[in-house]
């Protein structure tokens, strides 16, 4: 991952901004196709469909989810820090026989991502580590995920594509 420096500019005022993420073209055509080429070539030749190839998540979502991250965990603990939080991206499949009025039916067998917040620990040796948490659980030993609480907070609701239209996407 290349950093470079980016003016960025408002109504009022421009200010240098540094340390902008950047990837070449380059590097995002040859991950998109090894991708395709492998990953998704398998499943859709294995499950005979048409699987997804992206999710898209629009800003105020991914904004909503990030700043309830922040907010229910300091709930929990005032003094945690931007630093120790994070977020873990699952890969995951949509079940064939999904029950879900939030989900589309044609996601069935699909891919997707689940996002689900961690937080930094360290284990008995002193190693620091990203552990899965759920903030909204508070009876949750250490913080931790509660496998068997019934909600986490946790965000999945992209737009796959397929089975929408790829327009607009470049890779």
């Amino acid at each position: 991952m290349q950093k470079t420096n980016t003016i960025m500019g408002t109504d009022s005022e421009s200010r240098l901004r540094k340390d902008v993420s950047t990837l070449t073209v380059d590097f995002i055509k040859a991950v998109v196709e090894q991708y395709k080429n492998n990953q998704l070539k398998f499943a859709t030749e294995n499950l005979r469909m048409d699987d997804a190839r992206s999710i898209w998540f629009d800003l105020p979502t991914l904004k909503a989810f990030i700043a309830d991250v922040e907010n229910q965990a300091r709930i929990q603990n005032p003094d945690i820090t931007d630093a120790d939080l994070g977020v873990r991206m699952y890969y995951g499949a949509y079940p064939e026989n999904m029950e879900n009025p939030d989900v589309d039916k044609e996601y069935r067998k699909r891919h997707t991502l689940v996002m689900i917040p961690t937080k930094k620990e360290k284990n008995e040796s002193g190693e620091v580590y990203n552990q899965d948490f759920s903030p909204v659980d508070s009876g949750a030993s250490n913080e931790r995920l509660a496998l068997t609480a019934q909600n986490a907070l946790a965000q999945n609701h992209g737009k796959l594509s397929p089975p929408l239209a790829t327009l607009g996407e470049l890779y």
